[in-house]
Parts: structure tokens; C-alpha cells; sequence
């Protein structure tokens, strides 16, 4: 039975001896959006329990959870991210039980009403301006585009790339035209601030108009600002180029960088 049309109700997965007591009483939803390679899921209507969410991985993607929980745990010094209430990591699995954020998701609020497209795209560009203003010699994870390259490698050599999710610009492409794409665009000079890695509609909860959280931070490090800037820029493409350009022009650079953007949204199809 569906809940909404981004989750669907399911029953409880397996869980360590630990976790399921913790969560008994829980009803499931399992998110059908996200692109993590995690499942992840929404626990609820437990009486006078908190909602939470839960993510499972196994294997490569359990590693990635205990990235994204040591994130988070950073993060939540500087920004509202959910707080991490249990990471369990056995030999080849791991869980992360976080606290839920309130507000709606920047896409759920233009999808619903895309008259508000200037005023999310106003506060969603103070928010990144909030975030890049973090001082990066005080961030403790390397998410610059040398290390997203190898990863990147990585995957192609093991055929993990999805050639059919790519941008309309790039339908058709394979994933080893992509890469020498990017190729062409190096060297790009350094520029290095704190980034979310995956700064995109649905990961941005906003709240009476102000951005009141941000989700799935496995990616945030210090990294070039076009990293979530021309993953913002993409996504607001639904919506029209003028909250495109809005966005650009409130962040403060009215006349952004297409060389730096090209290399980013390249490098955003690998993964």
C-alpha cells in the first residue's frame, strides 16, 4: 500500500538483535527516490515515539554509511543535519538510525506550487552561501573533484555507472565518453570550500520559507562551490531557466563560471 508517491509502506527488514527492539512498534515506508544504493526508510507511528529514518547497506555501500554518519556528526556543528541516534557495522553490513527533520523537501514545495520558485530559490541560495562560508580548514574530509575522479574510475572499470540516467545533453553517451569529456576540461585551479556534495532539491527541507535542514550529507567535504552549484542549477532546470539564473545571481555570481559548471555536471553522471 502506498504512503505517498516517493515511499511505500513495507515491513520491518531484518536488524541486529539491538536495533529491532529499539525500533519495535515502528511502521515502515521505504523511500523509492533516493539514489544511494542504501535502502532507506521512514519509522513512524509508534504512539509518543519520535519519526525517524533508517539507511542499510552492505558491503562498499556500508562503508559509505559510516562515511556519511561521521559527516553528519561534524556537520550538526555547524548546521541543522539530523542527528545520529545508533550506526551498528557488522563484517559486512551497516545501519544508521537518524533523527527526522521537519519541513518539506524544495522539490515537494515548487512541485506543489511553482510560484514559489523565487523565494525557495532565494533561500536556498542564503542556505549554500551558509554552508560554503564554513571555513574549510576546519573540515576534516577531502571531497575535492581529485579524489571524486578516482572514485569515478572506479566505477566505470566495474560497470556500476547507469548510462541511461544521464542528462538529456548526454543521452546516448557511454560512460567512457563522459570521462574523456572531463578530461577536456582539466586542469581546473582550486577553490576550495566546505560542500554538501549532492546539494539538490530533494535533499534541502525547508520550513516557513527558510531551509531548516539538509540530508544525505555522505559526499559533504571540501570540494569546488560549482560542485552543489551546478547540481542546484540542474535540478532547478524543471522549474524554469529564470530560477536558474535567480539562483546564480543570489548566491552572488551573476556571471557564473560555464567551464567549472560543464566539469561538474560531467563528473555528477558518474555516480
Amino acid at each position: 500500500m502506498t504512503t505517498s508517491r516517493r515511499e511505500r509502506r513495507t515491513a520491518p527488514a531484518p536488524l541486529p538483535p539491538d536495533l529491532s527492539l529499539r525500533l519495535d512498534g515502528y511502521q515502515w515506508a521505504r523511500d523509492t527516490v533516493g539514489e544511494s544504493g542504501a535502502a532507506v526508510y521512514r519509522l513512524h507511528g509508534r504512539p509518543g515515539a519520535p519519526e525517524l529514518f533508517l539507511k542499510h547497506g552492505r558491503n562498499d555501500v556500508a562503508g559509505m554509511l559510516a562515511d556519511e554518519m561521521a559527516r553528519l556528526r561534524w556537520l550538526r556543528q555547524h548546521l541543522p543535519v539530523p542527528a545520529v541516534e545508533q550506526f551498528t557495522w557488522t563484517t559486512d553490513q551497516a545501519w544508521l538510525l537518524m533523527t527526522a527533520m521537519p519541513g518539506k523537501t524544495a522539490y515537494q514545495l515548487l512541485q506543489a506550487d511553482p510560484g514559489q520558485g523565487p523565494a525557495v530559490v532565494d533561500a536556498l541560495a542564503a542556505f549554500l552561501r551558509r554552508l560554503h562560508a564554513i571555513p574549510a580548514s576546519a573540515c576534516p574530509f577531502d571531497s575535492g573533484h581529485g579524489a571524486r575522479l578516482r572514485l569515478a574510475r572506479q566505477r566505470i572499470d566495474a560497470g556500476l555507472v547507469d548510462t541511461d540516467d544521464f542528462d538529456a545533453e548526454r543521452a546516448g553517451w557511454t560512460a567512457e565518453q563522459v570521462w574523456q569529456a572531463i578530461q577536456d576540461c582539466l586542469p581546473l585551479a582550486p577553490d576550495p570550500v566546505v560542500t554538501h556534495g549532492d546539494f539538490s532539491l530533494d535533499n534541502l527541507l525547508m520550513h516557513e520559507g527558510q531551509v531548516v535542514g539538509c540530508i544525505d550529507v555522505g559526499r559533504a567535504g571540501v570540494a569546488d562551490r560549482y560542485q552543489d552549484l551546478a547540481i542546484l542549477w540542474n535540478c532547478l532546470g524543471e522549474f524554469g531557466a529564470e530560477l536558474q539564473d535567480r539562483l546564480f545571481a543570489r548566491y552572488g555570481l551573476p556571471a557564473p563560471d560555464q567551464h567549472r559548471q560543464r566539469f561538474h555536471l560531467l563528473l555528477d553522471e558518474l555516480f
